[in-house]
């Protein structure tokens, strides 16, 4: 579903996990990672569409995971020129996208990457929160950081009791977790 603006509906997903760890998935036959989104379809809410999604790239179902928060507005990114398709009908400029925050309740097991004909996602690892900032292709960076720093304070608000919060170097609270320099290094999580 595009917009009279051109802009593609869509929702995003940060899964975490109880140590305040975010989902990160290498794109399938390619080297770029990213967080979990998909297009909102015609009379789709966006809840519906994110549970969707969420089972379509990530294999989880909705017994798996708990809402934290979702972004108050739609969060905006526009398409490097060469991406747009000029010749396609309606013409998408980019994404329009509600961000959700989930936290992981059911077991790593049920992360499964094959629950569509199409998978989106090959690999996958569970990253330090800000990660994805430094990782993601440079067009989507700035709505990634608008919706980790919006997202933030509803998953610390939500924290297990017994994590502990340090401040980084921006002064904002978050969990000082080790991350290789590269997701695709080696982590216990890895799949």
């Amino acid at each position: 579903m595009i917009d009279a603006e051109g802009y593609r509906l869509n929702v995003g997903i940060i899964l975490s996990n109880d140590e305040g760890r975010v989902f990160w998935a290498r794109r399938a036959g390619m080297r770029s990672w990213q967080f979990p989104q998909g297009g909102i379809k015609v009379d789709e809410d966006p809840d519906a569409a994110m549970f969707r999604e969420l089972y379509e790239e990530v294999g989880l179902e909705r017994q798996y995971v708990e809402i934290i928060a979702r972004t108050k507005g739609w969060l905006r990114y526009q398409l490097p020129e060469r991406f747009i398709r000029r010749r396609s009908y309606p013409l998408c400029i980019g994404q329009k996208q509600i961000w959700y925050i989930l936290r992981l309740t059911g077991a790593e097991a049920n992360i499964r990457l094959d629950c569509s004909e199409r998978p989106e996602f090959d690999r996958w690892c569970w990253v330090d929160y800000w990660h994805p900032l430094s990782d993601v292709v440079y067009f989507k960076r700035e709505v990634y950081r608008q919706a980790l720093s919006e997202l933030q304070r509803a998953l610390q608000a939500g924290r297990p009791a017994g994590t502990q919060a340090s401040s980084d170097a921006g002064g904002t609270a978050t969990r000082q977790i080790p991350v290789s320099s590269e997701p695709s290094g080696p982590s216990s999580s890895q799949r």
